[in-house]
Formats: C-alpha cells, structure tokens, sequence
C-alpha cells in the first residue's frame, strides 16, 4: 500500500478523535471537519480499491444519514455538528460498517451520558482551576457532547467497513 492511500485513509481515524477532543471541549464540531472527511472520502474510497458502484451506495448511505441527522436536529435531540458529523462518517462506513457504528455509538453515548449525569449529580460544584470546559460538562441541566460517542463509534467500527478490507 503506498503512502497517498494511508494519508487518505487516516483522515477518517484523525479527524474523527478531532471532533469528538473539540466536542468534549467546546460543545461544538465545526464545519471544517465534517466537509473534510466528505471531500477526502472519494479520493480515499478510489485509492483503497473501492469501485464506482460501492462508491455510490456509500453515497445513498452518506445522504440518509443526513436526512436522518436532519430530521433528529429538527427535534433538538442532537446537535447541528453531530448530525453532519454522523453522516460524514456513516459515508466512509458503507453497507459493512454502518450498522455497527450506529450501535457502536449508541452504546458508547448511553454510557457516557450515563457517566456525565452521574459527574453531574455527585461533582456538580468540582471545577478545577483553569478547566472551565469541565464546568461546562458538569453543570447540572448541561447539554451533552455526543460528538465523543460518535467519533468512538467510528473509530471501533471503521475496521470492518469495505475500504478497509479492500485497502489491506
């Protein structure tokens, strides 16, 4: 495998810890990430050998996942960077990985919102000097930054997605 198609293909694992390092720290998933994995995932998906038909139903399951992002926001169940996250990542996942990163994700998001309601409950006051990001997590009515759970999600699932297995 030659260096272009290992960049192109680490792009999903580095930006993915991104956001969720960024979502954790400031409640937000800026625009950037998203549109960076959306415009790296045709070039990654034709270097690992992916063909033009896989690479279209990626695309279907990429739109869907908007869609379903959309419809979610709308709702105010998740965040506007979460949803474009999910589908941006859903779209380097395929038919072979995007059940498990849904799972993936809302198994780790269960736990962690669990773990940050629970913070919340028993360190509410717990601010340590000069985090004020850990303020924000454990004020008490705070929003939750999904953003984490997506992005490990997509890191546990992305082994077992097509581009993967047809890169290596």
């Amino acid at each position: 495998m030659d260096v272009l198609t290992i960049v192109f293909l680490a792009m999903l694992p580095v930006v993915a810890v991104m956001a969720g390092v960024r979502d954790l720290a400031t409640m937000t998933i800026p625009n950037w990430m998203s549109l960076i994995l959306i415009a790296a995932f045709i070039p990654a998906a034709l270097l690992a050998g992916l063909g033009w038909q896989a690479l279209l139903v990626h695309l279907g399951i990429g739109v869907a996942a908007l869609i379903i992002g959309i419809g979610l926001f709308a709702l105010r169940v998740i965040g506007g960077g979460d949803a474009k996250l999910m589908a941006a990542l859903s779209l380097w996942m395929g038919p072979e990985a995007v059940l498990m990163f849904v799972l993936w994700t809302a198994m780790i998001g269960g736990l962690f919102s669990l773990g940050l309601i629970l913070a919340r409950r028993h360190f509410a006051d717990f601010t340590p000097l000069g985090l004020a990001w850990v303020g924000r997590l454990l004020e008490p009515k705070g929003d939750i930054p999904y953003g984490v759970a997506i992005a490990a999600g997509a890191l546990l699932a992305w082994p077992s997605s097509a581009m993967m297995a047809a890169a290596f």
